[in-house]
């Protein structure tokens, strides 16, 4: 199931529309709390999914009756880029179990390239609610390769993806490879190059989160 968020006019867009325009992404701070705000917005979104308990809460005054989450999901990213967003998400998920994975391309002379993951830090999994989070969701090797390492750490009961900016590729690359998931995605853009960058995309949020690198 893909849920392709930019398909309802909110403010959400207007998020996504600064993290596009090459003149206010070139503020690093802005350009982080944008992806932060569209992790919150996406959190709030994916709730909707997920399975509440009703529980009495006392107040000064009395009771209520209320909807509260029986459990907390384990929040899940890819180094470096994906903090800001996982921030965002964590922020909504305050309670949350978290782990994060170290994948990187590595490009050859011919100008091809394959993903390594490198690390992985992450809690049991075995029928936890796991949360993926990557702001660029390009040709969805990473995050599949991300999502395999993982699963040496248990099987989740359920699979949500976050991502920014999505190709239509890299969401049908996950879908294959990742049947079960859920996908939440701010914008989903048509075009990937033969480098494997979104267009119109945003360019590499990485650097632009936190500056370039060699």
């Amino acid at each position: 199931m893909v849920y392709d968020l930019s398909k309802q006019t909110s403010v959400l867009r207007h998020f996504v529309a600064e993290i596009r325009d090459k003149n206010i992404q070139q503020d690093r701070m802005r350009f982080r709390r944008n992806l932060e705000r569209i992790g919150e917005i996406c959190g709030y979104e994916l709730s909707k999914q997920l399975t509440f308990r009703e529980e009495i809460v006392k107040t000064p005054l009395g009771e209520a009756r209320e909807m509260l989450l029986p459990e907390q999901p384990v929040l899940a990213t890819i180094l470096r880029a994906g903090l800001p967003l996982h921030q965002g998400l964590l922020n909504y998920f305050d309670g949350a179990d978290n782990a994060f994975i170290s994948a990187y391309r590595y490009h050859h002379k011919d100008h091809t390239f394959e993903v390594k993951v490198e690390y992985a830090s992450c809690p049991p999994l075995d029928g936890r609610i796991l949360i993926l989070s990557d702001p660029m969701l390009a040709t969805g090797t990473s995050l599949v390769l991300s999502y395999k390492e993982l699963l040496k750490f248990g099987q989740p009961s359920e699979v949500y993806v976050v991502t920014a900016i999505a190709s239509e590729q890299g969401v049908g690359y996950v879908r294959k490879n990742m049947p079960q998931a859920k996908i939440f995605a701010a914008a989903i853009d048509k075009e990937l190059t033969a480098k494997a960058y979104i267009v119109p995309g945003l360019g590499d949020a990485g650097d632009l989160a936190f500056g370039e690198k060699k």
